[in-house]
């Protein structure tokens, strides 16, 4: 017997969440990694935004009856801290490659984040989440995706050596 559609749209709320937690963490350090320049005040700007993005899915996960998968976040959580241990070109500490890397990743969450958003817009679940303007939740998507992507370019053209 296959799981209801309830029960697969509470998985794929649980998937997204953890994501969601995975990437607060992930947009967390890499704005402390670049704390005091550009790149910095970009991602302190667009995880906040982030933050709140997660929260929002907390309270549609709760309005639609689910319980949020606690098992699920904390392996995001350590698989974004194993994520670290990637190489950068250098044998310690933070590099140019580095920030591209999880500029890369933030521009890829986002777009899961829109894809839910505008998946959640399909769905007859809508009727069950009036307070929550998810077309709105996918535009504001789109313009984090948008500064991302514009950082992640430069970042791309400094380690590169193609920066002015």
């Amino acid at each position: 017997m296959s799981p209801s559609s309830e029960r697969l749209l509470e998985i794929y709320l649980g998937d997204h969440l953890a994501a969601a937690t995975a990437g607060v963490e992930l947009v967390r350090r890499a704005a402390r990694n670049n704390a005091g320049n550009d790149y910095g005040a970009a991602l302190g700007a667009v995880g906040a935004e982030i933050e709140e993005d997660r929260r929002t899915l907390q309270r549609v996960v709760h309005s639609l009856g689910f319980d949020e998968p606690r098992l699920k976040q904390v392996v995001a959580r350590v698989g974004e801290k194993l994520g670290r241990l990637k190489l950068n070109g250098q044998v310690r500490g933070y590099s140019p490659l580095s920030r591209v890397l999880e500029l890369e990743a933030l521009s890829v969450g986002i777009a899961g984040k829109i894809a839910l958003w505008e998946s959640l817009q399909s769905l007859s679940v809508t009727a069950r989440l009036p307070d929550t303007d998810l077309a709105q939740l996918a535009e504001r998507g789109r313009r984090q995706r948008e500064e991302v992507e514009k950082q992640r370019l430069d970042a791309v053209r400094e380690a590169f050596g193609q920066r002015p």
